[in-house]
This record gives C-alpha cells, structure tokens and sequence, in this order.
C-alpha cells in the first residue's frame, strides 16, 4: 500500500537491498539509486503507476535472452557519411555467431547517411568483426561492418577495402605491424557544447593539475570513462588502459597491441560504445582536435607503431630508417591525419609544427617520438604524435605500414 513518496523510497529499498546500501559497486544498489534518481528528477504527484513503469522498463531492457531462445541480436555498426559519424541498426538472427563469415550481408538507405543519391540508395554492408555486445549482454553481437555498392565496389567512405589490400600484401603480414593508438576525446555538457566540469560560459583554473588527476575539482567524467573501460573489455577489444588529460574535461583511452586492419575494426568500435555510453549518460563526446581555442592542450590519437623487424635484435637501426621514410612523405601523411589538425600541430602543447618534420628520444614536442626504453636496447617501437584525434584508424594505420613496408623512395 504506497501512499507517498517516502513509502515508495522505503519499499524500492527494502526490494533491492537487504543491507544498507553502502557499495555503488553492488548491482542491487546501484538499480536502487538509479530509480530513485528518477523518482527524485520527477514531479512529486505523479501517480505511483508511472513509477512501477519506468521499473519495468528497466527489466525488459536488461532482460535475459538465453533463458528462452537460442535466437541473439546483431548490431551491425558503419562509419557513416562524414567519415566520423557513426550509424548502426539491429537485426534477430537464429542463433549463436562466433566468425564474421556465417553473418549474411545487409542493406541500408545511404541516401539518409549522404551515402548514396536518392534515386539509387541501397548500399550494402559487409560484416567483417564481431565482438561482444555489452548493453545487450548474452550471446548478442556487435558486427563492424564496411559498405559497398550493390555492384560490390567499396563506396568513397569505405576506407577499410584499401587499408585490408595493404595489410594483406605478403611484405606487410610477414612483418606482423603492431599498433597502440591513444585516442584522445572530450566529454561535453550536452545544450551547451562546453567542456564537463567547466563552468558554462567561464573557463578552469589553468592547466596543471588535471592530467590523471582525482578529486571532484580537477576530475569530470571518471564514471563514463570507467563505464567505457569496463564495456570495452567485455565486448573482445584489447583497451589497455585509460588516463585523464591535461586539459580538464578530456580523457584518454589506449587500443592495442592490436594487429594490421584489427586496430582499425578494433577503435571504431570502441568508439561506437564510447558514443553510446555518453547517450545514455546525457553528455557529448567530441573527437575535435582542437576543442577549444587558446591556451589549452588539443586532442590527438597517438600512433605507437612497430614491425617484427623492429622488435627483433638490431631493430633500432630499421626504426630509423622508417622514420626517415616518414619524413619523406611528411606532407601526405598530414593530408590524411585528420580534419582540423592545423589547430592542434601549432608547436605548442606537446605538439611538432604542423609544417615541421622532427624525431626525438623522450619528445614529446616531436613529429615522431622513440622511447628510452628503445633506444637502450636497441630494438622496439615508435610514437607517430601527428594523427589527430578525428583521425580514420583505418587509414593511418595502414598509410604508416605502406610507407615503411612497401615504399620504396
């Protein structure tokens, strides 16, 4: 018999707690807190019908698929018509799918993504990955797919067909490239466009104290970040770690060792659950290299790189070399680094100028960075500091193996 408020609050603690609820890590605790959130966000005289529905709501949502059908839902995932947007839509398919080959192909309207014209708008998807559905949950997948005429000619913004050739070249898999990408963003208050933690229409104290920093003064969003973290490991993607940034509001998430077109497959996707996880929150995710002008550090995504030749015993003397390559074709690998990246390359903030090709031990103010650890023993990986934080993954990781590997100056 709930009469008030205070009734309704009392028996949603007693159905979900046996204990007080002191761990926000307990799952009962945390479906406490979250309807009560919304009981709380929510006009006190709405009828306690409204309440029970929103519950629910919440169990369906989080309802358990495999305890009545063999059947799993496929969340089929594309890079959309701006190169950076993200689409997806799901389908029901009759059972358990463990390899992208036994996934049929499907259609979308591309002339609603700028994809495709009107008058002829069916563009195919290829499934080509498949991971681990973390909202979903069970044996639900998500498929990173590539799109392609009905003809089967990859369209403009399929970027994935050409970096598969490259990575498929005999030189290139025999050289086995491995890639670390650190992907920078920017969490953003969802009306305003302004950075989480930021006063609307004011800036922070300088930076300094932010980058991996705690305390609810320097620190704005650890919880979607964890969230991102957690779901990222569960769906198969090799997240290796994540960091707060220098500027206040922006974050870091770090991909890899991944190996050739799967750091691609492997960041888009991630990106993707990054995307849902701020939808659910109410925020903004911003992959803008330069979120904000002045004084402030830009975003980037970072490109660790390294062969088996580099890794093997006398690999130094072959990074060199492959630096030197890169400073060759400095200009075309700038041209396709991402959007914007003339704001953030300035020679300030950790960063080269965007005109400038240069490559240091332990610089950070460098085009390409070498490690200590590498150079003491003579053998590793480099840093490629110039790929912007909007960056196709698929499209500098295979320009970085095909300017090391396969060109020849």
């Amino acid at each position: 018999h709930v009469t008030n408020f205070l009734d309704l609050c009392t028996l949603l603690f007693y159905k979900y707690s046996s204990h007080p609820p002191i761990s926000i890590h307990n799952q009962n605790t945390r479906r406490f807190y979250s309807i009560l959130s919304v009981i709380c966000f929510s006009c006190y005289y709405r009828p306690i019908s409204v309440f029970v529905a929103m519950s629910l709501l919440t169990d369906l949502v989080n309802l358990n698929l495999s305890e009545t059908t063999d059947k799993i839902i496929a969340e089929y995932i594309w890079v959309g018509g701006s190169g950076m947007d993200m689409r997806s839509k799901a389908r029901t398919l009759p059972g358990p799918v463990s390899d992208p080959s036994e996934l049929p192909k499907w259609n979308y309207d591309g002339s609603s993504t700028g994809q495709a014209p009107g008058e002829d708008s069916e563009v195919i998807l290829y499934p080509q990955a498949i991971f681990k559905d973390p909202f979903r949950g069970g044996n639900n997948i998500l498929v990173m797919c590539d799109a392609y005429t009905p003809a089967g000619e990859p369209i403009p913004t399929n970027k994935r067909h050409a970096a598969a050739k490259v990575f498929s070249h005999p030189d290139v898999v025999a050289e086995v490239p491995w890639y670390g990408i650190e992907q920078e963003y920017t969490l953003l208050q969802k009306d305003v466009k302004w950075p989480v933690g930021w006063p609307i229409g004011g800036f922070p104290g300088p930076q300094g104290p932010y980058y991996c920093s705690v305390g609810a003064d320097k620190s704005f969003g650890r919880d979607i970040v964890d969230a991102h973290y957690k779901a990222c490991l569960y769906a198969g993607i090799t997240i290796s770690g994540i960091n707060g940034e220098v500027m206040p509001g922006q974050w870091e998430f770090q991909v890899g060792p991944a190996v050739g077109i799967s750091a691609g497959d492997e960041i888009w996707v991630a990106r993707y659950i990054l995307e849902r996880i701020t939808e659910v929150a109410g925020v903004v995710v911003s992959f803008d290299p330069k979120p904000i002008p002045g004084d402030w550090n830009g975003a980037g995504a970072h490109c660790n790189y390294s062969t088996k030749s580099m890794r093997e015993d006398g690999g130094y003397e072959i990074i060199k070399k492959a630096i030197d390559k890169l400073g060759m074709r400095h200009k075309e690998h700038i041209a396709a680094y991402g959007e914007g990246n003339e704001r953030r390359l300035t020679g300030h903030h950790e960063t080269a100028d965007i005109n400038t090709f240069l490559w240091g031990v332990a610089n950070r103010g460098a085009s390409i960075r070498v490690g200590r650890d590498t150079e003491k023993e003579g053998k590793g990986y480099f840093e490629d500091r110039r790929p912007a934080s909007n960056m196709d993954p698929y499209i500098v990781t295979s320009m970085i193996a095909e300017t090391t590997i396969l060109w020849k100056p």
